[in-house]
């Protein structure tokens, strides 16, 4: 089964046992869709349940089942929390998990290997793949229209075009 890292829990919220989490997807809303999260405590894998989820500036105040009170809560600061991908559903056309774009091998549109994908973040305005290249400095290609050209996460092969002036 293949899981995904969705965010982390970053501090406590309140007396009752509700924490803020940082999401680490592209819509925080995914919260509201899930039953239950996935993260390690105590070096064993513990799900906990979503009783409940509110927003508060750029985080997300989630309360657990499992726990009841800030001192609970405080024991699980810094946990990541992560699900099966099928409980996330599917993806529309074209959009992608980072995790399945990381280590695609990067290549031209003419067919040169430029590299390998080694990380993805976004700018605000848009995603920029991080391609590691040997015996080069990493290439950072801005993801706009008309620069990915085709993605193939199954044989993990990415055929980009690189904007003018960007080498």
């Amino acid at each position: 089964m293949d899981f995904l890292e969705i965010g982390k829990i970053i501090n406590t919220h309140g007396l009752k046992g509700e924490v803020k989490i940082s999401a680490w997807t592209d819509s925080p809303e995914d919260f509201e869709n899930l039953d239950y999260v996935l993260t390690k405590f105590g070096g064993e894998e513990k799900r906990l349940n979503i009783s409940g989820v509110k927003y508060q500036k750029n985080n997300i105040i989630v309360k657990f089942r499992e726990i009841g009170s800030i001192e609970e809560a405080q024991s699980y600061k810094n946990a990541v929390l992560y699900v099966p991908k099928s409980e996330l559903g599917e993806l529309p056309q074209n959009v992608y998990y980072i995790a399945d774009l990381i280590d695609c091998e990067v290549f031209s549109e003419t067919g040169e290997k430029i590299g390998v994908l080694c990380d993805v973040f976004s700018t605000g305005s848009n995603d920029v793949y991080d391609i590691k290249r040997e015996n080069a400095k990493n290439l950072f290609v801005p993801i706009i229209d008309g620069v990915v050209k085709s993605v193939d996460t199954d044989n993990k092969k990415i055929v980009i075009k690189i904007p003018e002036g960007l080498e």
